[in-house]
């Protein structure tokens, strides 16, 4: 690999590149579902070049000989982190040389960043072909599983309907989500996650300001539609002391970003009753029509054999699983 091409030019996105890399952008969306996995359409090109300029997202363009040939997008919007999303080489040639001179490139403009900030990249689909490439600009890597409740077209109703539950405690109670759960909601979560992998490529976790940030985004409608009827509460002798949440991208798949219950109430199977719940106020939506939804997604690390048992049993199957790169913070 030669990522010292001469003919490579490295830089960010202006509206005089639009016309010659819309070829370059368009061929990505192409490809979004099957090469990269991406379960909706990526934006337009003219909605992609509008977020570019408002600075929400940075393209990071490579030419070769004046051509856009691979682009690189990230965004330094997430406190404390800067999210790498995507890198594609048109009709996926060269992708690594490419890709390699657009990650240098984009570590040296983010280098001032990158004193406070962690890099963090989900290498989803084919990316995950650069993993021995980037692991040399110290990258690592978690194991991150995707698993899928579809509603349709497979047995994960039956599976969900035959599994065995533990008895719930009269103490303890299942209830709909509330606004003035959220201060018991942030550091539930944060006891939960603050020492988990999830902290490694998200230190949110690791504080209760980051934690804040978090769940105040998932219930402001800010990563995607929150679904405070289908987000379950456990309630112990009336106090909060787990939470299941629940979202919509799309209009009809539904996700779960966060499933955490007290250290002290866990092991007790108290995590499946609310994921069970949840998911059965998403099956009455879909059924009656009122939410079209074909499945619920979530994920977890590939190593967390507690949780993917849980899933397991509650009717998910996993579908593919990805390397979550991060770039931590150096001393």
């Amino acid at each position: 690999m030669n990522s010292e091409n001469l003919n490579f030019e490295a830089r960010l996105l202006t509206p005089q590149d639009y016309k010659s890399f819309a070829s370059v952008y368009n061929d990505f969306r192409t490809r979004a579902v099957e090469e990269y996995k991406f379960e909706l359409e990526p934006l337009s090109f003219e909605d992609f070049t509008e977020s570019v300029e408002k600075k929400l997202i940075e393209c990071l363009v490579l030419f070769d000989n004046t051509v856009p040939v691979a682009f690189l997008v990230y965004t330094t919007a997430i406190s404390e982190a800067i999210e790498l999303n995507i890198i594609h080489s048109f009709k996926m040639e060269d992708m690594i040389e490419r890709a390699m001179y657009l990650v240098k490139k984009f570590l040296e403009l983010t280098k001032a960043e990158r004193k406070e900030k962690i890099v963090c990249y989900p290498m989803l689909g084919s990316q995950r072909n650069l993993i021995a490439d980037i692991a040399r600009y110290g990258f690592k890597f978690v194991g991150i599983a995707v698993l899928r409740f579809m509603m349709a077209g497979t047995n994960s109703r039956d599976i969900m309907e035959m599994s065995q539950m533990s008895e719930l405690d009269s103490a303890y109670k299942l209830v709909s989500w509330n606004n003035t759960y959220i201060e018991d909601a942030i550091e539930v979560v944060q006891e939960g996650f603050e020492n988990s992998a999830d902290a490694l490529f998200d230190p949110r976790f690791k504080t209760i300001e980051g934690t804040r940030d978090i769940v105040s985004k998932i219930v402001e409608n800010i990563y995607a539609e929150f679904l405070p009827e289908a987000t379950t509460v456990l309630l112990y002798n009336e106090e909060p002391v787990g939470f299941c949440f629940m979202n919509l991208t799309g209009g009809r798949i539904a996700n779960i970003p966060i499933v955490s219950i007290r250290k002290e109430y866990q092991g007790k199977g108290l995590s499946k009753h609310m994921l069970k719940n949840s998911i059965k106020k998403l099956i009455e939506w879909a059924d009656s029509g009122e939410k079209p939804i074909t499945e619920v997604n979530t994920t977890t690390e590939t190593n967390n054999f507690q949780a993917l048992k849980m899933y397991r049993h509650l009717g998910f199957k996993e579908d593919y699983n990805y390397p979550q790169a991060y770039l931590p913070i150096k001393d």
